[in-house]
């Protein structure tokens, strides 16, 4: 789906592979017949205003947003909407879609390909469309993507924000009492340690604080925590006081001291506490974190507010609570961008679509768990909070532990704006490996991780209210 980074800027296109960018092999030979899209591409049919709408995601996603389109042409009599799926390469084929003038109308893209193509003036400028679109303008301030004053070339697709998931069944039978669902009373980092410790037994049934524990020979992990997810340990620096890199965008921060303690403290998890599968544990070939709950392989785990779609659909009987805390409550909400390209033969009907393909009333991603929306209301008002929260897909403590959660204390993470991240993510991804394997301390890691980024920051793009 297009919400998920690991590696911030680029857009991972399967729930195994978050924002994993696709491979760079294919040519046009592989791209969809675009005639009648965006660009000098001739139009079609009749008077209808052809357009196409371009994006990623799993089969789930791609029904969903079949049905959408259905939806808008039913609505819109005098337009037809192609979709067109691209589930691999994705950023390949955009790339030789552009170049060949055969560009989609709308469509999902990462971070850092929207700015590129925008500053190129090859997307519309969606400011220009607040005052003829109120709702536009009234979306969560992080989920622009500002390239200049008064210039945005979309916002988030939809909204995700960073959470711990649990097994209910787990938690009892270990008299572990749940994580809370309630930023105010979140777990301390070492209270989550704790319960981490009471939930991790190996094959005889010991826990990590018990003698003759085998640390090799682990049934199941009380947590699971990914060091190379930056949306999960950028969470942990900012309640930490600390951060990726300082105000200006040009001096990494990691090596400072509360940042090493959060890194340090997530490597301790796999390999001084023994509460967490480390890499070779895990395997390279993990189930999602919804069979590894509902398989009792991990009891708690850090991941995305999108897994709620398959924990619904799952038999596992899970929670959703607030990440443990250093100091002040914080999470992150992240989302790729969906943009209309300047070249559209049909500017304002493509417009209508990009406000209609994400609106919670006609898409079912938001009831089902996938996706969060993105204008404020939906945060605020109780009528319009309970139309996509208030079924069987979310929980009871959902409306605590993520809509106020993201409301109150969420932020923005840092390659949504950070420049130059793809090429800062070639960097920062072998020493994270390198933290999560165990090979160093992070200090030792981190220490010698900061000026190679320093090198490449080029600063932040600008952050404004619409």
């Amino acid at each position: 789906m297009n919400t998920r980074p690991i590696v911030p800027g680029r857009p991972r296109w399967s729930r195994r592979d978050l924002l994993r960018a696709g491979g760079l092999a294919a040519g046009a030979a592989a791209l969809p017949a675009l005639a009648g899209c965006g660009g000098d591409s001739g139009g079609g049919g009749g008077d209808k205003a052809q357009l196409q709408f371009m994006y990623w995601g799993s089969s789930f996603e791609q029904k969903a947003i079949n049905a959408m389109l259905k939806q808008f042409e039913d609505k819109y009599d005098g337009v037809s909407v192609k979709p067109v799926y691209t589930p691999n390469e994705y950023d390949t084929k955009v790339n030789t879609l552009v170049a060949s003038k055969r560009a989609p109308d709308v469509a999902y893209m990462g971070g850092s390909m929207g700015y590129r193509l925008a500053e190129q003036g090859k997307l519309v400028n969606l400011a220009k469309y607040f005052k003829k679109y109120p709702a536009l303008a009234d979306r969560l301030p992080g989920t622009y993507f500002w390239y200049g004053k008064d210039k945005t070339f979309g916002t988030q697709t939809a909204n995700e924000v960073m959470l711990l998931w649990y097994n209910r069944a787990v938690m009892k039978d270990a008299g572990v009492e749940p994580p809370p669902a309630e930023a105010g009373k979140a777990w301390s980092w070492d209270e989550f340690v704790q319960a981490a410790y009471k939930l991790t037994r190996d094959q005889n049934g010991k826990r990590p604080d018990e003698s003759g524990f085998d640390p090799k020979r682990i049934r199941q992990f009380g947590a699971s925590v990914s060091v190379q997810s930056s949306t999960t340990w950028e969470s942990f620096l900012r309640s930490n006081g600390a951060a990726f890199v300082d105000e200006s965008g040009r001096k990494c921060l990691l090596d400072q001291p509360k940042a090493v303690e959060v890194f340090q403290n997530l490597q301790d998890l796999m390999y001084k506490h023994h509460v967490a599968p480390t890499p070779v544990q895990l395997g390279n070939n993990a189930p999602a974190t919804n069979v590894q709950l509902q398989t009792k392989r991990i009891a708690m785990a850090v991941d995305g507010q999108w897994v709620l779609l398959d924990m619904a659909q799952s038999k596992v009987d899970f929670g959703i609570g607030v990440l443990p805390r250093y100091g002040e409550p914080a999470t992150t909400q992240l989302g790729g961008a969906s943009v209309v390209f300047s070249g559209s033969k049909y500017p304002e009907e493509a417009v209508e679509l990009f406000m209609f393909h994400n609106d919670p009333r006609y898409v079912d991603l938001f009831k089902n768990g996938l996706w969060m929306p993105l204008e404020k209301k939906y945060y605020t008002d109780p009528r319009a909070i309970d139309s996509w929260i208030k079924n069987d897909s979310h929980p009871p403590e959902y409306r605590t532990a993520v809509v106020d959660y993201t409301l109150n204390h969420a932020q923005t993470a840092f390659g949504q704006r950070l420049k130059n991240m793809d090429n800062i993510s070639e960097v920062l991804t072998p020493a994270l490996q390198r933290i999560e394997t165990g090979k160093q301390p992070a200090k030792e890691v981190l220490t010698a991780l900061v000026p190679k980024i320093d090198r490449l920051l080029q600063g932040w793009y600008p952050s404004q209210t619409p």
